[in-house]
């Protein structure tokens, strides 16, 4: 239990399951389904209310943004972050479990997790392995949807975990914190389409995919693990770093691991690759292969 502190970031469904039939969900202990799919493969509400873990409610990302953003899934305000959790029945005092139901194991999770810290919220975990192993560990599942009762969050964003477009563009000159980009190697090296956008990635990024932090099973990796793989692309987590992707996801999964190390700092650049690539200078995309002027 020495660890509890840092290993609390995650949670087994060991754990979670007794937490569950001892009848813990509740005021204190609220579970959320992050899960989110491209609309034409998976709808996850409708998933949702087939099947979850009993007294869990559906956090839904498409909701808990900010919709005047051109960009996906920016965070929202405090106000909006605060109503919206509120009436997920998470208070200030609330222990949050987040878990999604991605093949991988675990998705869209870490940026509910991220989004909440975002937002002051310490006790907040993500469940190791994900929907994907809940189920095939044999733990409860139901259909019936719970109605929590509302509470009160106040939340209150701390600027220090989200970089804005315009402290990447000066970090390029600077070099005050380290990028590290969570996309495929592919779309880093832009040898091949982003979701339809030309890739590449923003200059002085290293590339770590999301997945080198998840094993076969979809559970995350050991402390001792990541901290290799950091280390073999010279990511030094005693220094600033900031992580990116396309638009804001996968890149909680670099600040996941890393806090999992002991580094509770990661910053998150919220526009990602949508919107480097649509607004930062040509010259500012690196690329294998040679663009048409965005």
């Amino acid at each position: 239990m020495a660890r509890q502190g840092l290993s609390r970031a995650l949670v087994s469904a060991a754990w979670l399951s007794e937490a569950v039939r001892a009848g813990r969900v509740g005021s204190g202990l609220r579970v959320l389904d992050a899960s989110w799919y491209p609309p034409k493969e998976r709808n996850a509400r409708q998933e949702f209310k087939e099947r979850h873990i009993p007294g869990a409610s559906f956090f839904d990302i498409e909701e808990c943004r900010d919709k005047s953003s051109p960009y996906d899934f920016m965070l929202p305000s405090e106000s909006h972050f605060a109503d919206y959790v509120g009436r997920l029945g998470v208070s200030n005092d609330t222990h949050v479990v987040v878990y999604d139901g991605d093949e991988v194991g675990t998705f869209y999770a870490p940026r509910a997790w991220w989004m909440f810290r975002a937002f002051g919220h310490k006790e907040v975990s993500v469940l190791n392995g994900g929907f994907k192993n809940w189920v095939k560990e044999g733990h409860p599942v139901t259909d019936e949807v719970s109605q929590p009762t509302p509470a009160v969050f106040k939340a209150r964003l701390n600027r220090a975990l989200v970089k804005t477009f315009e402290e990447m563009v000066q970090n390029v000159s600077s070099i005050k914190f380290q990028v590290v980009d969570s996309r495929p190697e592919g779309r880093f090296r832009g040898t091949e389409l982003d979701q339809g956008l030309e890739s590449g990635h923003i200059p002085g990024a290293v590339n770590i995919p999301f997945h080198s932090f998840l094993s076969e099973t979809g559970h995350e990796k050991s402390i001792e693990e990541i901290q290799e793989i950091f280390r073999a692309k010279k990511v030094d987590l005693s220094k600033p770093l900031t992580a990116t992707c396309r638009k804001g996801v996968t890149a909680c999964q670099i600040a996941l691991a890393a806090f999992l190390c002991g580094k509770q700092d990661v910053a998150v650049y919220d526009g990602s690759w949508s919107e480097w690539f649509h607004r930062a200078p040509p010259h500012y995309k690196v690329s294998e292969v040679k663009r048409n002027k965005a």
